[in-house]
């Protein structure tokens, strides 16, 4: 079966409401995007292995995250990040979208998104990580579908914003790894029990 690894930025009070960019996500009357720009640090690459090659691994991404990527990504040729996001398979959980997706190696799980990753999960592949898409991991949740939680916890309290778990949400975690960045974000690898 395939592990189902969230990887998310949040502030100390949970949210994780659009940490790169200021006009990232802007629900809600958000006005506080573009947070998590400072905490990024040499620690951080090394532990994310940006430039590396490794396991393979396959996005799972909500259709908002989806977009917000596919509008910025494939325009930064001078980032790390930029070819590695567009080789690897995308899977993008939307109730709108419809094929073909735009960005290369990109496949629509329509419908209900919690049974169509629950399938996924099941099918022969590599790993799969999901890169923010907050209401995406909402869904998943619920199902006990998400395998472990990769988070980088910046030292911030917002107030206000999307947070990773809402007000009724449970989960009994074990802490696998964690690291400290020089800019005092905590990176916390956490396995569900």
């Amino acid at each position: 079966m395939r592990k189902l690894t969230v990887i998310t930025h949040m502030t100390l009070d949970g949210v994780m409401q659009a940490p790169g960019r200021p006009d990232e996500d802007t629900r809600g009357g958000f006005g506080r995007g573009g947070w998590g720009q400072a905490g990024n640090d040499q620690v951080m690459a090394d532990f994310m292995g940006v430039g590396r090659g490794g396991d393979p691994v396959a996005l799972l991404l909500g259709r908002r995250t989806y977009q917000d990527f596919f509008g910025f990504w494939p325009h930064q040729p001078d980032n790390p990040y930029t070819e590695s996001l567009t080789k690897q398979q995308k899977y993008v959980a939307s109730r709108t979208l419809a094929e073909p997706l735009p960005w290369q190696n990109s496949t629509l799980l329509p419908g209900d998104a919690a049974s169509a990753v629950a399938a996924l999960k099941q099918e022969p592949g590599p790993d799969l990580l999901v890169l923010g898409s907050g209401e995406l991991v909402q869904s998943l949740r619920p199902r006990a579908l998400v395998d472990e939680y990769l988070l980088m916890i910046h030292p911030l309290i917002l107030g206000q914003g999307r947070r990773l778990f809402p007000e009724g949400a449970a989960a009994d975690l074990r802490l696998a790894e964690s690291v400290t960045t020089t800019t005092g974000v905590i990176i916390a690898r956490y396995q569900a029990r």
